[in-house]
């Protein structure tokens, strides 16, 4: 994905906890901000939910086959 340069101004505060939580996240603030970016938009969540809702739709007949209405009775005796 290309890279834009965006430049912001924040107060000195600010910026101080962005360079500690960066560092103690182990990556740059460039890639803090990025992610912070993310997660308020959304990107992160949705990705989450269609990976398991792809991950459901593979193993849908597996977990059938387990947790089914058929299998309730069954229960307890694994």
């Amino acid at each position: 994905m290309a890279k834009t340069q965006l430049n912001v101004r924040v107060d000195e505060d600010t910026a101080r906890a962005a360079r500690e939580r960066a560092l103690e996240r182990g990556m740059s603030v460039n890639r803090y901000i990025e992610e912070l970016v993310r997660q308020d938009t959304g990107e992160v969540g949705h990705t989450f939910v269609e990976a398991a809702a792809d991950f459901m739709k593979q193993y849908e007949t597996v977990f059938a086959d387990e947790f089914g209405p058929e299998r309730e009775g069954s229960r307890g005796q694994h």
